[in-house]
């Protein structure tokens, strides 16, 4: 709606276009070391740059083929050529960017002309689909969007939800790291384009386009901002600054949404304008998209109003609304933030996206300030929830990163574990473009500092005071707490080296309040130039040697990385009387693979001695992780409790060794615990239920555990299915705790409209009768019937009393079958 106030018009007026004019030459404090300019020779991340090469982004371009085929078909509609049965699309065309903006920097990082070649043509394609005028997005161009699919009938008419802006967003940032690599323009000339257009309609008017008048609406996804700020930086060109302020200013200024959900005002951060926000809410990658561009517009702009906001909100977030894995976003339903101290484990949802969006919000945060605290929230996100995100072999991917599952529901967009794409595949690709630029947060300088941010084995070159300076690590970390740091200038020079000490090393593992150590304090840390200990001033979680370098200098630190337990602030009922464990910078978890059972059985009613837990190296077949063993009590299938070892694996790899169940969060209450999950429930109708056949990620105690989730997609709910046995009849016995009179039988289907998991064919009763099996005799009217979304209600021609029931099935060609739900009601 549009806001009423003269106030707010004056605000846009003042703030956005008398100072959008204003030459800048502001930056960051410190600039980081370009990570095409990073030699990584990391035993941990190296291998993950060559996964990234071989598997990722290969895998990556093959599964968003959609998305060119979706640019092909505007491209032909433009050339005259016609085109049939275009299936409309908000975002499908991003996930395709953002995959050739990691493909491109893996291009800077090597030289490899197939891939190039992929990159050329597919910049041809996207050229093809831009309108002469700039316009790009292809579901408008062939009249396949409309309101019904949430794009609005016509260009720009519901740039809440249309995604029109974010794609092309996408888009200029995968140009321009194109254009880094290979030296082509023409991909930077379509997002010139596409801006200049953009300009003109939301800013200036364009006659096509609402009537002529400026829209002057934000982004209902932030995007465009960052990618305009880049845009400027490449170009030099003073009109993409200008823009990215302008829409940074308007946002909560000319349009605010009126509902509910996806409709809330703060949904995508427009309840208020942005320098006046004072805490984290709505869609939680939306938000860490502004907040990084606001971190830009500021820095570059030089408008203090802009870092004020970030402090509040950067706050308010680590105080109140971070999960300990550095996963933003708790809530389902709208990706994003719930309320302070909402930070649930089973249910958490903590998008992929949003802790890509909390790294480089946290590392922009560093550059601004030159504090470390932001480097440890960055390395947390990095290194827990997003290396999670995607398995060791990398080819299957987290959207959701719970800190507790059972093995069995299907948290993860329809599975329990990885999945290998998703509808929505914003989370692989933004993987893809990630991961290759990690090097360049590694080292950061200014004329007379150089900064050591991230810790891994790694070379690169920096000139300090007019002199270049060789800088190598050689190190283990984060699985090992050594660093080693040659420096080598050309010539002695002065500058004063800053080694960062993390806030996992001191009194809590991430900054903020809402995690401390319950345990003793770690071992000190150790720091040494060229064998001699040395006690560094330590700043702003900096350590800072001052003084004149000389080839062959070298400098060691030392982290001790002990096992911490950690305990969470009271006000977060779901770690209430909880503990975690981390190790370095590392949160740990069980997984039940390693553990002869669930997980969730383990408890510690005394603070666990950890000073000596055991540190192994394990490895799979894709890759390898260290484990911690600890002592632990944990109730058994009586009821009584028993002392047993507890094996922990790093977060990151959890669900690489199939489908287990897992735990962050441990009670230190035995009441607390649970012997088996997945055990039906007491009030359920059934004492037991086996089945022919039950596919591992599934189980059969779904059908009686009372849920049958919200539609026969199976995505919200457990359920048992027969995958592994396409086309293979089945059945499922449900037998009763005494015998009982049916009064009906209703039975929930699972149906995946794309999937491998369908509708039997047929499907018919049977009940077992002083041990022997008899057909279930239909009421007159019924039928045994397959109808999605509902129970399947069948009643007995006459009262049946009996002990059993068991549910015959025929399966489709070439499909499994499934089941959410069985509800039995029996005679009074």
């Amino acid at each position: 709606m549009e806001k009423d106030s003269v106030l707010r018009l004056s605000l846009i007026a003042t703030l956005v276009f008398a100072s959008a004019s204003s030459a800048t030459a502001a930056d960051y404090p410190l600039k980081p070391v370009p990570f095409n300019k990073v030699e990584m020779t990391s035993d941990f991340w190296r291998p993950r740059l060559e996964t990234q090469r071989k598997t990722l982004v290969p895998f990556a371009f093959e599964k968003t083929q959609p998305g060119v085929e979706h640019l092909k078909a505007a491209r032909d509609f433009l050339a005259g050529k016609k085109v049939e049965d275009h299936r409309a699309h908000r975002f499908i065309d991003s996930d395709l960017y953002k995959v050739m903006e990691g493909a491109a920097y893996l291009l800077q990082l090597r030289r490899d002309p197939e891939l190039e070649n992929t990159l050329d043509d597919l910049a041809d394609v996207i050229a093809g689909a831009q309108h002469e005028n700039g316009y790009l997005y292809p579901s408008h161009t062939t009249g396949a969007g409309s309101s019904k699919n949430m794009m609005g009938n016509e260009p720009y008419t519901f740039i809440v939800h249309s995604h029109e802006l974010y794609n092309v967003g996408h888009l200029y940032e995968a140009a321009i790291a194109y254009y880094r690599a290979t030296g082509k323009k023409k991909l930077l000339n379509v997002a010139e384009k596409s801006a200049a257009h953009i300009n003109r309609v939301i800013f200036e008017g364009d006659p096509d386009y609402n009537g002529g008048k400026p829209i002057r609406q934000a982004p209902g996804h932030q995007e465009m901002e960052l990618a305009l700020v880049k845009l400027y930086r490449v170009t030099g060109k003073q009109l993409y600054l200008d823009m990215a302020r302008k829409f940074l200013e308007i946002r909560g200024v000319t349009y605010v949404p009126e509902g509910d959900g996806v409709m809330s005002p703060t949904y995508a951060q427009q309840h208020a304008p942005v320098t006046e926000q004072k805490e984290a809410v709505g869609h939680a990658v939306r938000a860490t998209y502004l907040y990084s561009a606001m971190a830009d517009v500021g820095t570059l702009t030089g408008e203090p109003a802009y870092g004020k906001a970030l402090d509040r909100i950067w706050g308010n977030i680590t105080n109140t609304r971070m999960h300990i894995t550095g996963g933003l976003g708790a809530v389902h339903g709208i990706e994003g933030f719930g309320p302070q101290y909402e930070l649930p484990n089973a249910d958490a949802f903590n998008e992929t996206c949003a802790a890509v969006g909390n790294v480089l919000f946290n590392y922009r945060m560093f550059l601004l300030h030159k504090d470390a605290k932001y480097l440890d929230v960055a390395e947390v996100a990095l290194l827990n929830n997003v290396l999670a995100a995607v398995n060791l072999e990398g080819n299957r991917f987290f959207y959701v990163n719970p800190l507790d599952a059972d093995g069995k529901y299907p948290f993860n967009h329809g599975t329990a574990g990885r999945a290998p794409w998703f509808g929505t595949a914003c989370c692989p690709s933004n993987m893809a473009r990630l991961l290759p630029q990690v090097p360049g947060m590694t080292y950061a300088h200014d004329d007379n500092d150089l900064y050591i941010t991230f810790f891994a084995e790694s070379r690169t070159e920096v000139e300090l005071n007019g002199t270049w300076v060789k800088v190598e690590q050689r190190t283990a970390y984060p699985n090992d707490g050594e660093i080693s740091v040659a420096i080598n200038p050309k010539k002695p020079t002065s500058f004063r080296l800053r080694l960062r000490i993390p806030t996992w090393t001191q009194e809590r593992f991430v900054p903020g309040e809402l995690y401390r150590y319950a345990d003793s304090s770690a071992a000190p840390i150790e720091l040494s130039v060229n064998g001699d200990r040395v006690k560094a001033t330590i700043e702003k979680g900096f350590a800072t040697i001052d003084r004149q370098w000389k080839p062959g200098d070298r400098v060691v630190l030392n982290l001790p990385m002990p096992v911490r337990v950690t305990e969470c602030h009271p006000a977060v009922k779901a770690n209430d009387k909880r503990i975690a464990f981390t190790r370095g910078p590392f949160v740990l978890c069980a997984e039940g693979v390693d553990n002869d059972g669930a997980t969730q059985r383990f408890f510690f009613e005394e603070m666990p001695d950890t000073t000596n837990a055991k540190v192994k190296t394990t490895r799979i077949e894709s890759g390898s992780f260290l484990q911690a063993d600890v002592s632990a009590q944990a109730v058994t299938e009586s009821g009584d409790s028993e002392t047993t070892k507890l094996a922990l694996t790093p977060y990151y790899a959890w669900n690489n060794r199939g489908f287990a169940s897992m735990t962050v969060w441990f009670p230190t209450k035995a009441d607390m615990a649970v012997f088996d999950p997945l055990a039906l429930p007491e009030e359920s109708v059934f004492s037991e239920i086996t089945a022919s056949h039950t596919a591992d990620e599934d189980t059969i105690v779904a059908i009686g555990d009372g849920d049958a989730g919200k539609n026969s997609s199976g995505s919200k709910a457990s359920r048992w299915t027969s995958r592994g046995q396409p086309g293979k009849d089945q059945w499922v016995i449900g037998r009763f705790r005494e015998a009982k009179s049916i009064r009906s039988v209703g039975v929930y289907w699972m149906n995946r409209w794309q999937g491998d998991v369908k509708l039997p064919n047929d499907w018919s009763l049977e009940v077992e009768q002083d041990g022997t099996w008899k057909p279930f005799e239909l009421y007159t009217t019924d039928k045994y019937d397959t109808r999605t979304n509902q129970f399947n209600v069948v009643h007995p021609a006459a009262p049946t009393k009996c002990d059993a029931i068991r549910i015959n099935m025929t399966a489709r060609e070439d499909t499994a079958v499934g089941i959410l739900e069985v509800q039995v009601q029996f005679e009074e």
